[in-house]
């Protein structure tokens, strides 16, 4: 049964992979719902917080990361993004500067690259090498993780287009709104600055 759910999820991946991507952000986000965690805000209460609350996957180096990835940021931002993407790629320089200019806020980006799968499901070290010289060369010097069993069956198996982003807190629960397409970085700084400031007065209200 397990190895049939993670066959179904990923044909969902390979179809991401093959459709095409997001050009331009829409004026505004669309709403996302547990069939499309890709575009605009959450869903009803429940649907998707918590949504990488817990996975193991690789990073690009091989090595294993699980969702303590986020311990120690109350904002994450996780861009979804694939090697094919013009988009995609196109904001990658500002995504790696937005990464440094905001890790004094405790602040960081995570990418999790979609189109690194094999037919048969393995990672394939064609596309892998393809999506390191990709962040070299636009200088996204930040963690990306590749699809993992977990990672598909809790977030990527409702991700319909890329590039998608979305924010998530220490515990890997979701923010507020996901986006889909890419944007500017002054956008993207004006979207970062809302959820710091959002993070902050919750912490605030902590007892």
């Amino acid at each position: 049964m397990k190895r049939k759910l993670f066959a179904a999820l990923l044909a969902v991946l390979m179809t991401l992979s093959l459709a095409a991507c997001a050009k331009e952000a829409p004026p505004a986000p669309a709403e996302t719902s547990s069939q499309s965690a890709s575009q605009g805000e959450s869903g009803g209460e429940g649907e998707t917080v918590g949504i990488l609350s817990q996975f193991t996957a690789s990073d690009l180096d091989g090595n294993q990361v699980t969702q303590s990835l986020f311990e120690g940021h109350p904002v994450t931002m996780v861009n979804v993004w694939a090697t094919f993407c013009g988009p995609c790629l196109g904001e990658m320089p500002e995504l790696g500067e937005l990464h440094q200019e905001y890790a004094d806020q405790d602040f960081q980006i995570v990418g999790i690259v979609t189109d690194t799968l094999a037919q048969d499901g393995s990672i394939s070290s064609t596309q892998v090498e393809l999506a390191k010289q990709i962040v070299q060369e636009t200088g996204a010097e930040y963690t990306h993780l590749l699809p993992s069993e977990d990672l598909i069956a809790s977030l990527l198996w409702q991700i319909d287009s890329v590039p998608t982003t979305l924010f998530v807190d220490e515990t890997g629960a979701l923010i507020g709104k996901g986006y889909l397409g890419a944007r500017s970085k002054d956008a993207w700084k004006e979207i970062i600055e809302e959820k710091l400031a959002e993070a902050g007065g919750e912490e605030a209200g902590q007892p």
